[in-house]
């Protein structure tokens, strides 16, 4: 499935491979890579409350203030646990939490198989990279919460999906 002109990158159209996710709808699985290059799904994520942050690339400002500050909100969510996807190299993703001492969001790479990205809806076609998205899973695998920024550039409301959490925790 692809949905043309659902997102923007400096207000250029760009089409998303995959659903559009909604609150209510079932979790569905993924196979990320994990910074020593083991295999995640989503069952691997635990049962707690999650918060899934997909970004394009760390290495932007965007992307790198929005990891930063969710690490920053992981003290004040007991029992949530955080997750960044996006398309950079395991290796990048460590590089970076490292330089910045980032250490309380699990980083994920949606890099080998981009299925994340397809079964999620945030698959850019044209540039093999993530949109910008926010999803909230509840402990029975439900979304909870969903946003797709629709330009990549901006920030995704970070009040919303933190009031979800709250809600749920």
């Amino acid at each position: 499935m692809e949905r043309p002109g659902a997102t923007t990158m400096k207000g250029n159209p760009l089409t998303l491979i995959g659903p559009e996710l909604k609150v209510g709808d079932a979790a569905p699985d993924f196979i990320l890579l994990d910074g020593p290059m083991k295999v995640v799904t989503l069952k691997d994520t635990g049962n707690n409350v999650r918060i899934i942050s997909v970004i394009p690339s760390l290495d932007t400002p965007v992307c790198d203030a929005q990891t930063k500050r969710f690490n920053e909100e992981a003290a004040s969510l007991p029992g949530v646990d955080i997750f960044t996807v996006s398309m950079d190299l395991p290796f990048a993703q460590k590089r970076w939490c490292g330089a910045f001492g980032v250490d309380k969001v699990k980083m994920l790479s949606d890099h080998k198989e981009a299925s994340f990205g397809a079964n999620y809806g945030t698959l850019i076609k044209e540039l093999r990279i993530e949109s910008r998205a926010i999803f909230v899973l509840d402990k029975e695998n439900k979304i909870i919460y969903a946003e797709y920024v629709k330009e990549v550039a901006d920030f995704p409301n970070y009040e919303a999906a933190l009031a979800a959490v709250r809600a749920s925790a």
